[in-house]
Order: C-alpha cells, then sequence, then structure tokens
C-alpha cells in the first residue's frame, strides 16, 4: 500500500513537472547594440540636439524592448554582464523590437 501510494506521488510530481512551462533564458548584447548605435550618431553629421534626442529615444525604446522580451516566464540576461554558458542569443530579437518601438514613435 505504501509503495502504491509513494508511486502515485510520483507520478504526480512527474505530471506536474512536465506540464508546467519552464522558463526560457536568452542572453542580450545590449551595450553592443547601444554602442554600434550610439557610434553611427556620434559619425554623423548632424545636429547635435537631434542627435542627443535620437539617443534618448533609443535609450528608452532598448529599455523598453527588453522588458517586453521578459514576459511569459523568459528571462533575459544581458550578455556583457553574465556568464550564460548556451544560453540563446536573441540580439537580433532585441535590435528588431527596438527598431520597431522607434518606428512607432515609441521615443516621444
Amino acid at each position: 500500500m505504501l509503495a502504491l501510494a509513494a508511486a502515485l506521488l510520483w507520478a504526480a510530481w512527474i505530471s506536474r513537472e512536465l506540464s508546467e512551462p519552464r522558463q526560457q533564458i536568452v542572453t542580450v548584447r545590449l551595450a553592443e547594440t547601444i554602442a554600434a548605435f550610439v557610434d553611427a550618431e556620434a559619425r554623423g553629421a548632424q545636429d547635435p540636439e537631434a542627435s542627443q534626442a535620437r539617443v534618448l529615444a533609443f535609450l528608452q525604446a532598448s529599455e523598453r524592448a527588453v522588458a517586453e522580451m521578459g514576459t511569459d516566464g523568459r528571462v533575459v540576461l544581458v550578455g556583457e554582464a553574465v556568464l550564460a554558458g548556451d544560453a540563446p542569443d536573441a540580439t537580433d530579437e532585441l535590435r528588431m523590437r527596438i527598431d520597431r518601438q522607434l518606428g512607432q514613435g515609441g521615443g516621444q
């Protein structure tokens, strides 16, 4: 009887473990992404105030994009700050989300 109870408890535990969604851990190269944008802005011969506004909009869009990526049990690690092993790199997704945010006028 005790073995049957233990087997049922074990089966329930296994079922719960398999049915619960697992957190997905990804990394992004945030500093590299921001540095590339700032570098491109610095090389452009444009109005400094307009450039500063674009950089601020980019930083705000970056922050929103990372927060957006970290939903639904997903953990986003900044690659420059951690040793993440073989966690998938989602930097391209980050860049697409930033571009989308900027395209929607999210920086104003």
